[in-house]
């Protein structure tokens, strides 16, 4: 029942679908092996960038143009909050109202810490929402750390978003950002110093080898919006002709991801139950020993 609502797109299976992917690890894969044959077929975008880059306004109004392009788009927004406090992506669903009406589906995944866990809640649910007929897939989140680097690892088109307004300069964009993106985007390009950032990015990034696309928009006046629909769609095709090659490098990440985590959680009941752990620690806090002979031997005794 729930996979024939799921493949008609009906917004509660696929609330209930997500929400079996992120709190019931048994029930998930068994929803997964029925439907991972029919996976690979969307087009994943990440969006990228600072907190007040506008991301959330923005992926509202692409969505909205993607429509009038002919295309179904989905959203899922990286959560830095928990979705018992939903701080974060309340305000992100009020923001993208105008998309929601118009049919695109918006979700929102909680970052929990675990190795990959980021990875592993988004890639099923994007097969989840590939079930249910959305192309593309947009991923948001706030360009911070290991989040941004997961994204990277997932998506097949990488968006970064600046804005003149978050103090923005080519002093302030760090080193990752620059070889991730597909499209650079200087957001809120109504706001002074917009130009400005707009030709550092040309010229830091515009002539790496990569050769990016770099764009101004602005939700407040409607600028560059179908522009950068337009560009999508373009990169969408030409994406999906090397899409199995990227594919393997995904699926490479995912496979390290799933069983690092594996490990990390034998390695906890392997401690758990080891006697000889409460000794080293009473070891290391007599200052005994240091942690990293404490941390070999246990790891010795681990792997013999």
């Amino acid at each position: 029942m729930l996979l024939d609502d799921l493949k008609k797109g009906k917004r509660g299976a696929i609330a209930k679908a997500i929400s079996i992917i992120e709190n019931d690890e048994e029930e998930a894969r068994k929803l997964i092996k029925k439907i991972f044959k029919t996976s690979g077929k969307s087009i994943i975008i990440g969006i990228t960038g600072p907190a007040g880059a506008g991301k959330s306004s923005l992926i509202n109004k692409t969505s909205v143009a993607l429509k009038k392009l002919g295309l179904k788009t989905a959203v899922l927004a990286v959560d830095p909050t928990s979705h018992i406090t939903g701080g974060a992506i309340l305000g992100d669903r009020v923001r993208m109202t105008e998309s929601t009406d118009s049919g695109v589906y918006i979700r929102s995944i909680a970052s929990r810490g675990a190795t990959g866990a980021v990875s592993h809640s988004i890639r099923n649910s994007i097969r989840v929402l590939e079930y249910a007929g959305f192309n593309p897939i947009m991923i948001e989140s706030v360009g911070a750390g290991q989040t941004e680097v997961e994204i990277a690892n997932i998506a097949d088109i990488t968006v970064v978003v600046f804005n003149p307004n978050t103090g923005d300069s080519i002093q302030t964009i760090k080193a990752g950002q620059t070889e991730i993106g597909d499209i650079y985007l200087i957001n809120k390009s109504d706001l002074d110093g917009a130009t400005q950032l707009y030709e550092s990015v040309k010229e830091f990034i515009g002539m790496t080898e990569r050769n990016p696309i770099i764009l101004q928009t602005s939700v407040k006046k409607n600028r560059g919006i179908d522009e950068f629909a337009k560009k999508l769609k373009e990169l969408m095709k030409q994406k999906m002709t090397s899409k199995k090659e990227q594919e393997i490098k995904q699926f490479e990440s995912e496979i390290k991801d799933i069983v690092l985590n594996n490990v990390r959680l034998r390695i906890d009941a392997l401690l758990e139950s080891d006697k000889n752990y409460s000794k080293y620690l009473k070891m290391l806090q007599s200052r005994n020993m240091d942690p990293f002979e404490v941390a070999d031997k246990i790891s010795r005794g681990i792997f013999k």
